[in-house]
């Protein structure tokens, strides 16, 4: 299961910065008034060959003194919870702050690994101030500037050295199964409908060492995990950045997933944070399912269930080979269906297809549409290969990789799912030099 490293600090310490040069992105979009990132806050980073997760907890604060104080604990003590590794990141040039040492404070009180990070270290002398921090009481610090990059592959080796390894694997190799989705989509109900009050074929599993919680589900020949991270802890009323919060949560359920069934409110139509979670959930490469809840809540003459899978494929394309089912949490409609669609998911993504007939298919494609020359050269693909990993993904080999454009890749990609069922399932693909 993933690593994940949570930023977090004071507004305009950098924390967006320090995100994208983590994840090598652009997405964060950083203005100078404070508290202007938005939903770009989630993203995969890989160092010494280990992937993990990086979570910027900034840009949700509303600006009032108080609330602002509030505002910052409540994401400091969500990164604690979320998260395995914690980078706090402090700014050399305005020196330790009231809310610096509030945020130290709580992290001094942890179990968790904190990693002290000093930014906008770019000269000797910032270097010589940057040991003030060391009175924060965090141990090592280490100077970086995000801006220009230097320190920051001490500070990486410092992340990936602290991952904890995860010793106890789960003994069973069955599905494990998340629901996902907004608050309020129905995500209980349809815990409650599926395990319903047979508590006794629920069975925790001891030994599991992240906080997601698996529970095991065997009944009418399925068997599975369901994987259960929102129900550990009922969270105190969060009114405001409710989204940013659910989002957050989402993540842990979705990385220990195999396939996530995403809850959709049909009375509310598809919404641009279902779109996030969806993003989230392909970046992961996991299999899915969309689920468009209270279905019968909903005045049939108006919307079809055709209509609406439309809908929603419009707002999730250019990745739109999905199933969605109508269901209803509480009349219980479909939901045995919903069971079926996730393990065909699941047999999905472990789909492998040998060498001999994938090249076959390929090569005929390519012959037939070539990929377009590009300043009048020719891409050649001589060979393809399914890659060994959890999920599908494909190499394909030619002499000029680097002219080969996502639109091509997306019309092989299609090919892909018109010949071998990739249904609900992300398909990766890569060019290499031959």
């Amino acid at each position: 299961m993933g690593n994940i490293v949570a930023i977090v600090g004071r507004p305009n310490v950098g924390k967006s910065t320090l995100f994208n040069r983590l994840t090598e992105s652009r997405d964060a979009i950083v203005h100078e008034t404070s508290g202007v990132t938005r939903d770009r806050h989630y993203g995969k980073s890989i160092w010494n060959g280990q992937e993990f997760s990086v979570i910027d907890t900034g840009g949700y604060v509303t600006n009032s003194e108080d609330v602002f104080e509030e505002e910052i604990k409540k994401q400091a003590m969500l990164a604690i919870e979320e998260s395995d590794v914690i980078l706090f990141l402090v700014d050399v040039i305005s020196g330790i702050t009231d809310l610096d040492d509030a945020i130290a404070e709580i992290l001094r009180r942890i179990n968790k690994k904190v990693i002290l990070v000093v930014n906008k270290v770019d000269n000797i002398s910032r270097n010589y101030d940057a040991n003030i921090f060391y009175s924060l009481g965090l141990g090592e610090i280490f100077s970086i500037s995000s801006i220009n990059g230097s320190g920051t592959g001490e500070l990486l080796d410092a992340v990936v050295a602290s991952f904890q390894k995860t010793s106890v694997e789960e003994e069973v190799d069955l599905p494990k199964f998340a629901i996902i989705g907004r608050p309020n989509v129905g995500k209980s109900s349809l815990i409650n409908t599926l395990i319903g009050a047979e508590r006794n074929i629920v069975t925790p599993i001891s030994g599991t060492t992240r906080d997601s919680i698996y529970t095991r589900y065997n009944k009418y020949n399925f068997d599975f995990y369901l994987v259960d991270t929102a129900g550990l802890r009922k969270k105190g009323k969060v009114t405001e950045n409710i989204e940013f919060y659910s989002v957050m949560r989402s993540i842990r359920a979705i990385e220990s997933a195999d396939v996530c069934l995403l809850l959709i409110d049909a009375t509310r139509g598809i919404q641009a944070q279902d779109v996030s979670i969806f993003s989230i959930v392909k970046k992961n490469h996991k299999g899915i399912v969309i689920l468009v809840n209270k279905w019968d809540l909903v005045e049939k003459d108006t919307h079809t269930t055709k209509q609406f899978s439309e809908y929603i494929k419009a707002k999730i394309a250019p990745f739109d080979d999905v199933p969605i089912l109508f269901i209803s949490a509480i009349t219980k409609q479909r939901v045995h269906k919903v069971l079926e669609t996730a393990i065909e998911v699941f047999e999905n993504r472990k789909r492998r297809i040998a060498t001999s007939p994938l090249n076959i298919l390929m090569q005929e494609t390519v012959k037939n549409f070539p990929p377009p020359s590009v300043k009048g050269k020719y891409v050649k693909i001589k060979y393809s290969t399914q890659l060994p990993l959890r999920y599908p993904a494909f190499a394909f080999f030619c002499n000029l990789p680097q002219y080969v454009k996502e639109p091509y890749k997306r019309f092989l990609e299609n090919r892909l799912r018109e010949n071998y069922n990739f249904t609900g399932v992300p398909i990766q693909i890569f060019f290499r030099k031959k």
